[in-house]
């Protein structure tokens, strides 16, 4: 049963992605979309809109990686975290180059308590969900 939650969850997480890539694309063009114009009549929506999105991206990846982490020092991080961040960084930082777009620190650091908190979810479900027992559920 595990085992299908995680194919089902990399099957979104692949969907998710898509989507996000689409949103970054419509918004690096100048295009236009429902969800930009719901954002803008939401107090904070932008930043609402980056945890959510990113937060989502996060916890999705983690469990499609199976809750593969890597250690550094005495701390783990989830590889889909780590990954998610990156691309983070790389998109937001890739905002200061183009026109139709403006670099905001505050998208960063929506992105980075989104990121943060959806990997303490993650951590949650690995901890009460999908324990750690040497063999995988069917």
């Amino acid at each position: 049963m595990k085992s299908n939650i995680r194919l089902f969850s990399s099957v979104i997480a692949v969907s998710f992605l898509s989507f996000i890539l689409w949103i970054i694309y419509l918004a690096n063009t100048g295009g236009q979309s429902v969800f930009f114009e719901l954002i803008k009549h939401l107090p904070y929506g932008d930043k609402i809109g980056h945890f959510l999105l990113f937060g989502t991206l996060t916890y999705l990846a983690n469990i499609a990686l199976k809750f593969k982490t890597i250690n550094c020092g005495t701390q783990s991080f989830y590889w889909g975290t780590i990954t998610v961040s990156l691309f983070v960084l790389i998109e937001e930082g890739s905002q200061a180059f183009i026109a139709t777009r403006t670099f905001d620190l505050a998208d960063l650091w929506a992105d980075a308590a989104g990121i943060s908190f959806f990997s303490f979810l993650t951590w949650l479900t690995q901890r009460y969900y999908f324990r750690p027992s040497g063999k995988e559920d069917s």
